[in-house]
């Protein structure tokens, strides 16, 4: 598994790198229109937080499908980082990604589209997670421990966790884990899958992700969830976002909405799920993202 990880990610990484060095002397404008207008390639970046084989089967179905509907071709990529998406942002070779709250914050040059509704609601829970015979009950537990993030620019995996731990007066106004968990013993990962492959190996002794990581099947096999318990919950955290680059036309935009809003019909809600866990829904970019600048206000910048 660990092999198989490190070659997926290498692909990725070559992938990456042709995006970012692009090739192309438009301005990322330009390209956008140019492309728009000779039915070019539109280009979709999913972040690396499954398994490789369930990432490179859901990357093709989404491919073909969005191609179907557009009527033109489409490449979707799984970056390294939400940084890698956020750069092609900027430099226009792509078009839409699927970020966290904490990346579209990051991200200069593209906007909100759509959003995640699960239950009724555009936000979820975070959690701590670890090996069910481990005696934790509650985060307090976890002093001194080591313990991982799912990365550095996740809200379920460390924004929303780290600032909990500071509305619980277990870490200072500076906002350092290491504080709490122990020098050395805080790690981060490319992702969720990542982070609670620490629990499993034991490397770690929680791992802080999504809810759906645990409850739902959608990034670990039954074998895997069958060894986890939830430790504790903190959120609410704002629902993934489908971001879209801001050089784009409007009506642009508006075919690659309807493309997207389809999925929630019928037989397409199963490859929806897949790729984005929940129904898509339109929403207001600062009031989703609302929640999160709060609790980023009392972390260092």
């Amino acid at each position: 598994m660990f092999t198989k990880i490190l070659l997926f990610f290498a692909a990725a990484a070559i992938a990456a790198a042709s995006i970012g060095c692009g090739g192309s002397t438009q301005s990322p404008s330009n390209t956008a229109n140019s492309n728009a207008a000779a039915g070019q390639k539109l280009v979709v970046a999913l972040k690396p937080d499954k398994n490789p084989d369930q990432m490179i089967a859901e990357r093709d179905a989404a491919a073909k499908f969005l191609s179907e509907k557009l009527g033109r071709p489409v490449e979707v990529i799984i970056p390294l980082s939400a940084a890698v998406i956020n750069e092609g942002f900027s430099n226009g070779t792509i078009d839409l990604g699927y970020l966290s709250g904490t990346d579209l914050i990051n991200a200069k040059d593209a906007e909100l589209l759509l959003v995640g509704e699960i239950n009724g609601k555009t936000t979820y829970k975070s959690y701590w997670l670890s090996l069910k015979e481990k005696p934790y009950s509650s985060v307090n537990d976890l002093k001194g421990k080591p313990i991982a993030f799912a990365s550095r620019t996740s809200t379920s995996g460390y924004v929303m966790p780290l600032w909990d731990l500071r509305q619980k007066g277990l870490i200072s106004e500076k906002a350092d884990p290491e504080e709490f968990f122990g020098k050395g013993n805080v790690f981060f990962g490319t992702g969720y899958v990542s982070a609670v492959e620490r629990v499993l190996s034991g490397e770690a002794e929680a791992a802080a992700v999504s809810y759906y990581v645990l409850d739902e099947n959608k990034h670990l096999t039954d074998e895997q969830r069958a060894k986890l318990k939830k430790v504790a919950e903190q959120g609410d955290v704002p629902t993934h976002i489908i971001a879209i680059r801001k050089s784009l036309s409007g009506p642009e935009r508006d075919k690659l909405k309807a493309a997207l809003l389809a999925m929630n019909e019928g037989a397409n809600t199963e490859l929806r799920d897949n790729l984005f866990t929940s129904k898509l829904v339109e929403a207001e970019q600062e009031a989703h993202l609302k929640p999160l600048r709060e609790a980023l206000a009392v972390l260092p910048k």
